[in-house]
């Protein structure tokens, strides 16, 4: 029997009470090679070509495949900045690459480059992912593509356990990044929009959203959707179109309280 079992239970148990599209799928980053699972696929030498991460992911969430990317692997430079992979050049921190296409000056866009989510560089030489239903590494975070009705029940379900509400800075390019840095440096879950390359090259939707879960919260997250399920807060939402629908108690008092005129 795995250790992993109860991981892998939650992916099955996520893509059921949800009903995802897609595989949840864990993420590990690694220091070293040596640690990689050994049916994870190496892209330039197993497929004989690079990917971009984003692509990588894809594989994962959509045909089931355990995916180790490391520099070699690599055909988006973003993610191996981001990650602490290789040092980020000058030529990039001016903003070079950011001015003129997508920031106005280049001030502005130098500005942008040296303040981008990014892990001390060493911080790690390469990235794994796998779905969790199937993952047999403990992971640094799950990440779970979904569309807005889905990812309101994650966020009911965390907002129970935790009793607080995800904060996001929403940035329109390197949605791997956006999903994987600002989770591991603030150890908090995240939401993310897919980026460009991510729906042209990775396929994502038009109606998809990225949220983030670090490890250490998936237990909370999980006994907070069961918990929404038991109270009738299920998915899919039932829908209607009823005047003066049923409010619960807490509705009616808080409303007394302020003025509102309402009645059961």
């Amino acid at each position: 029997m795995s250790k992993f079992n109860e991981i892998n239970g939650y992916g099955e148990e996520l893509e059921q009470r949800l009903r995802l599209k897609t595989f949840p799928f864990a993420v590990k980053l690694f220091k070293q090679k040596n640690e990689v699972p050994k049916d994870a696929i190496r892209p330039k030498r197993d497929l004989g070509y690079h990917l971009s991460l984003c692509q990588g992911f894809a594989m994962s969430r959509r045909e089931g495949k355990t995916v180790a990317m490391f520099l070699e692997d690599m055909w988006c430079y973003s993610p191996v900045l981001a990650l602490g992979i290789a040092k980020p050049p000058e030529f990039y921190l001016e903003g070079n690459t950011y001015f003129p296409t997508h920031v106005s000056t280049i001030e502005l866009a130098a500005n942008l480059a040296k303040n981008f989510p990014r892990l001390e560089y060493g911080k790690c030489i390469g990235v794994v992912s796998a779905p969790l239903r199937k993952a047999d590494f403990k992971p640094d975070m799950v990440i779970i593509y979904c569309d807005s009705a889905q990812l309101r029940s994650l966020l009911a379900g965390l907002k129970y356990k935790q009793g607080e509400l995800v904060t996001s800075t929403m940035e329109p390019a390197s949605a791997c990044v956006q999903a994987i840095v600002p989770a591991l440096l603030s150890d908090r879950c995240q939401v993310a929009v897919p980026c460009g390359g991510d729906r042209r090259w990775a396929l994502a939707q038009d109606d998809e959203m990225i949220f983030t879960v670090p490890e250490d919260k998936l237990t909370d997250l999980m006994s907070g959707l069961r918990r929404i399920d038991e109270e009738g807060s299920v998915f899919p939402i039932k829908f209607g179109t009823r005047i003066e629908y049923p409010l619960s108690e807490s509705y009616f008092k808080v409303s007394a309280m302020i003025g509102m005129e309402v009645h059961k």
